[in-house]
């Protein structure tokens, strides 16, 4: 579907906010844009690089952004069968003092590894490589019982660079180029900076003056925020992680990682994380991406998979600049002054007429849910009366399928046939559904009172 041109008064409010949070934090510059409908809808940038305006391909430093690079490679490794996700760590990567600790800990950051490195300040030094590392990592670097509690562990995500490089033979970096910047098209997307690029900056916290920040190279921490990139190339990436894949991984598999793994917050649930993303609810949306910072940088990418709306802002400024909060605000603009037209329904192409037969009223005991027909053979079973379950399913086979969400995902639902053929009953995770409430010809488990139903 083409992408239509915003509104003047869209692109006014999307500016003002853009313009407000630069002026406002003293952001040397301040780069921002809104996806939707597959591409960038709009951009802005204030401030000044080398003495412009920053634009879509000013490169800025995207820190822990990173992190979501490398989860889709280990995620790329469990899909081909290479890596399984609830196994330790130690299976690919011997010999470190956390070796019992899961894959799937460390990309959801529930393993208990202290959050940074030891040694000097990772952020600010040169970087040493993999084996160096590793022996500074002692029993004192894990904090809390694996799978306990969500800690932000930049160390962790050092190590899943270290396992992809493993794995693949080859430099965490160059897995990324050749298994995901490339097949997306991000050609912008750079370990060190590329002109143009902006120059990393503190900003006194009294004073409008400005301190360069140091960039060195993180080697073996750099998988947790090395990458420097671009609004396009973000906004490509912003798709990736709503769905838009790419073919890169299965939109099923990033469907998985973002889903919530562990949550920062317990009592309210505003923020966790996923297997690689960060989660965020902010005004009714379920927000999927993630920050990033690095001395001198500041950096979001947030998507609204319902709608496949994202914001993105960077800024070259160490502290300060609100870059979560603005995205959210741009999705919000964007979606209550434009809000997406529906798609226009449309009938099947095609239907299978056994399947078109089966829809209507099933009874799950006496409780009713109504089966419709989907695309593709996707099916969905809800509740009719209020409260009970319900999922959507994908065809795995001729007479069965699997759920996606809800209480049965993950489930499978079957047909069973009459001697005949016909069809007897829906049998989902050894539940039974029947054309008539506690149908007796429907094989119920512990049978049907023969007597069958009766008045008191």
């Amino acid at each position: 579907m083409p992408t239509e041109p915003l509104l003047p008064t869209t692109e006014r409010a999307l500016l003002q906010r853009v313009a407000t949070e630069q002026a406002a934090k003293r952001a040397p510059s301040l780069a921002a844009a809104v996806v939707r409908d597959g591409g960038l809808v709009w951009s802005g940038g204030r401030g000044r690089v080398d003495g412009q305006a920053p634009t879509v391909d000013t490169q800025y430093r995207i820190g822990s952004i990173t992190k979501t690079f490398i989860a889709a490679l280990v995620m790329r490794l469990r899909d081909e069968g290479k890596v399984e996700l609830n196994a330790p760590y130690g299976k690919y990567v011997p010999g470190t003092a956390f070796a019992d600790v899961t894959v799937a800990q460390l990309l959801a950051h529930a393993g208990g590894l202290t959050a940074e490195s030891p040694g000097l300040w990772w952020e600010r030094t040169p970087g040493v490589e993999w084996t160096e590392l590793s022996d500074r990592v002692t029993e004192e670097e894990l904090k809390h019982r694996p799978g306990r509690k969500f800690h932000y562990t930049n160390l962790g995500y050092g190590a899943l660079g270290e396992l992809v490089a493993r794995l693949r033979g080859m430099s965490w970096m160059d897995a990324v180029r050749a298994e995901l910047l490339q097949p997306l098209g991000m050609t912008r997307t750079t370990p060190m900076p590329e002109r143009p690029h902006a120059e990393g900056f503190a900003v006194h916290p009294w004073a409008d003056v400005l301190l360069p920040e140091p960039a060195h190279d993180a080697v073996a921490m750099a998988p947790a925020g090395q990458l420097w990139s671009t609004l396009t190339d973000l906004g490509r990436w912003a798709r990736f992680v709503g769905g838009d894949t790419g073919g890169v991984l299965h939109p099923d598999t990033v469907a998985e990682m973002r889903e919530p793994a562990v949550v920062e917050d317990g009592d309210q649930w505003t923020s966790g994380y996923g297997l690689g993303f960060q989660l965020a609810r902010n005004r009714n949306r379920r927000l999927a991406g993630h920050t990033g910072s690095m001395p001198g940088f500041v950096a979001t990418v947030w998507t609204d998979p319902a709608t496949g709306t994202a914001g993105i802002a960077m800024a070259n400024s160490t502290s300060g600049v609100d870059v979560p909060g603005l995205c959210a605000d741009l999705i919000d603009i964007i979606s209550t002054l434009e809000p997406r037209l529906p798609a226009e329904w449309r009938p099947l192409a095609e239907v299978d007429q056994e399947l078109l037969a089966m829809t209507g009223t099933w009874y799950w005991g006496p409780a009713p849910r109504s089966l419709r027909l989907l695309s593709d053979r996707w099916i969905s079973i809800t509740p009719i009366a209020a409260g009970g379950r319900g999922s959507r399913f994908r065809p795995t086979g001729p007479d069965t399928w699997i759920g996606l969400d809800g209480y049965y995902d993950g489930e499978t639902l079957r047909i069973v046939r009459r001697a005949d053929g016909s069809i007897s009953h829906l049998d989902l995770a050894t539940f039974i559904f029947s054309r008539e409430p506690y149908d007796v010809t429907a094989e119920i488990p512990g049978g049907v009172d023969p007597n069958g139903w009766r008045a008191l």
